[in-house]
């Protein structure tokens, strides 16, 4: 293979590139360069090439290669973005090949997808295929998700597929998570006469011993097969003044992850409830319930065409059945198939996502682009007549 059909060559050159993402370390490179890069290389491969740029450097790609018409359109989707380097051991870009791994930030996560979608592209839309094959190389998916938001406001296809690692296994579900302030307001008093004032972090004691009878109340449901159970915690609790003053406020910041078929409104109605109930018991229990950040499950359907493809081609490649899986984090898939696109999550080997030091097994990197050229061809439709 040459360096620019070789998907591991490709994935080295691109960890070489840094695009830590700046929302999660301020003033870090971002998306510029490797979008650039995966641009360049479609256009040199005949794709149609736009860059979407909403929000100042932050730069999300798509390339389109039109089919001769009667096929069914595809959507590839990979992040440029990565987490960042400050705890990496060693060169974070060094893009190394050693006994059969390439190592550096985003090797796995997913640069790795990345590469496989443009060499699978370029090799599916050289022949005649009878859909668009459309190519999503997206920013901050790390943080906001900007750039498949972006992307979905201009560009529609009949499935995606989200590259993500996965270790060559179909993810057909992931949790959807909810973010909540819950802002307790009370009366400040003088520490020696806490009768006179309304203590807010006793209130938030109240709110926690709720919230974990809700935990319990989660585990005892019928378990999901892959995902298991919903899950809510408190991540952040902040109060008080100082030592010798009753506190007039605290502010709890709250996750709640979701299964499939629940959704960031029921959970709000939940969580508004729960806390609703503890005025009854508490008169003088005060709260303020904000959402502040909310991504619902996703789930895939076992008669997509999308996911009967991917199945049928990695079985081809790998020689197996394949295999699937639920995660408990979220992607973008999430996004995809909200808008109504069918999506399935699928992505390479490898170890060390968000820690010191991260890797791509390189064989599997090979055999995604493999899976994907086999998934895209059948997909999409040769050219009949």
């Amino acid at each position: 293979m040459t360096p620019e059909t070789d998907p591991v060559a490709i994935l080295q050159q691109l960890v070489r590139i840094d695009s830590v993402n700046p929302d999660l370390v301020p003033d870090a490179a971002g998306e510029v360069e490797i979008a650039l890069w995966c641009a360049d290389w479609l256009l040199g491969q005949g794709f149609d090439v736009t860059v979407l740029e909403q929000t100042p450097g932050r730069p999300s790609v798509v390339g389109v290669k039109r089919g001769t018409g009667g096929g069914r359109s595809l959507m590839l989707n990979a992040h440029l973005d990565t987490v960042g380097v400050a705890s990496y051991a060693g060169d974070p870009f060094s893009g190394d090949l050693r006994d059969g791994r390439v190592y550096g930030r985003g090797a796995v996560d997913t640069k790795s997808g990345l590469a496989a979608i443009l060499v699978a592209a370029g090799r599916a839309s050289a022949a005649d295929l009878a859909g668009d094959v459309i190519v999503t190389l997206v920013a901050d998916e790390e943080f906001g998700s900007i750039g498949t938001e972006e992307v979905l406001r201009s560009f529609r296809a009949d499935a995606a597929l989200v590259i993500e690692p996965s270790g060559l296994e179909l993810t057909t579900a992931h949790r959807g998570f909810a973010w909540f302030e819950l802002e307790l307001t009370g009366l400040a008093a003088h520490g020696s006469q806490p009768e006179l004032g309304v203590d807010a972090i006793w209130h938030a004691g109240l709110a926690l011993r709720a919230l974990d009878e809700l935990r319990q109340q989660l585990h005892q449901e019928p378990a999901h097969p892959t995902l298991g159970h919903g899950a809510v915690r408190v991540s952040k609790i902040v109060g008080g003044d100082d030592a010798a003053t009753v506190a007039a406020r605290c502010v709890l910041t709250l996750e709640r992850r979701m299964l499939p078929g629940q959704s960031p409104e029921q959970v709000e109605t939940e969580l508004r409830a729960l806390f609703t109930d503890l005025t009854s018991e508490e008169p003088q229990f005060r709260f303020e319930l904000t959402r502040l950040v909310a991504r619902a499950a996703f789930e895939a359907e076992p008669h997509w065409p999308i996911l009967r493809a991917l199945t049928t081609n990695t079985e081809r490649v790998l020689g197996h059945p394949a295999k699937t899986r639920g995660e408990p984090f979220w992607t973008d898939a999430g996004l995809i198939l909200e808008a109504g696109i069918p999506c399935v999550v699928f992505g390479a080997d490898g170890g060390g996502l968000h820690a010191d030091t991260e890797w791509a097994d390189a064989q599997s990197v090979r055999a995604l682009a493999e899976v994907l050229t086999g998934t895209i061809t059948e997909f999409c439709g040769p050219t009949v007549g």
